[in-house]
């Protein structure tokens, strides 16, 4: 009579798997895994697929509406044509037109401004980091508002 030679010594007790399982229900966890001495219990659980449902994002005032994206055979809209220098945002982040909440704005429309002088701040992980102006030039256009997201590339002033 030949026994298997990964058969455990002791049966595993189905009540502490339960408990485990129970464990799982009760905190919302995929999976738990026990060791103790030579055993170890893993019990894992997987997610039945359900339809998540997103509530709409803030809309913001003067935030363009997204383009619809092209049906088959159509063509996407053009981009939006400025003239000058956009300088557009290195990383994602919140943007700040002003150094603090009750300051002035860093630039408004119709300043001039030297190559290097800080337009704008974006913040990215509790960082604020200072965009500056790429050259001089005239503030013709102020695309983002205060406190606005902003994904990486994302164009926020133009500079003629």
């Amino acid at each position: 009579m030949a026994s298997s030679p990964k058969a455990p010594a002791d049966p595993i007790d189905a009540r502490l798997v339960r408990q485990l399982a129970d464990i799982l229900t009760e905190t919302g966890l995929t999976e738990i895994e026990v060791e103790h001495n030579d055993l170890k219990i893993r019990v894992a659980k997987t997610a039945a697929p359900t339809a998540v449902q997103y509530a709409p994002a803030p809309a913001y005032a003067a935030a363009p509406a997204p383009a619809a994206a092209p049906v088959a055979g159509e063509t996407a809209p053009a981009a939006v044509e400025r003239k000058g220098d956009v300088v557009k945002s290195p990383m994602v982040g919140t943007v700040y037109l002003q150094p603090q909440p009750d300051a002035p704005a860093f630039v408004k429309v119709g300043d001039t401004v030297t190559a290097g002088q800080t337009l704008l701040i974006v913040e990215a992980m509790k960082t604020m980091n200072p965009i500056p102006a790429p050259r001089g030039g005239k503030i013709v256009e102020i695309i983002v508002q205060d406190a606005q997201p902003v994904e990486f590339g994302e164009p926020l002033i133009v500079i003629e």
